[in-house]
């Protein structure tokens, strides 16, 4: 029997295939890749011969893997909460 607030935790998890441990690490990262993006895009705006390219291209392969992990992902891998599954392509 799960509870209320175990499913706050891993609703979402469950729904990209992932226990909360796993997803964790894969937010985690993301959230670290792109704090460095936004920091190379900061001191490339101030100095613009530094990180010309750097912020942009994290942020490619970033939204790459993103869509490589939501394509081998379960069925419901897009689904939130109150939505309806979208079957993967």
């Amino acid at each position: 029997m799960t509870t209320p607030l175990h499913r706050l935790f891993t609703h979402h998890p469950d729904s990209v295939g992932e226990s909360y441990g796993q997803h964790f690490g894969v937010a985690l990262g993301y959230g670290l890749r792109l704090m460095a993006a936004g920091a190379c895009a900061i001191v490339h705006a101030v100095l613009p011969f530094c990180f010309e390219k750097t912020a942009s291209t994290m942020v490619r392969r970033m939204v790459a893997d993103m869509d490589q992990r939501s394509a081998s992902s379960t069925p419901t891998a897009r689904s939130e909460p109150g939505q309806a599954a979208v079957p993967a392509p």
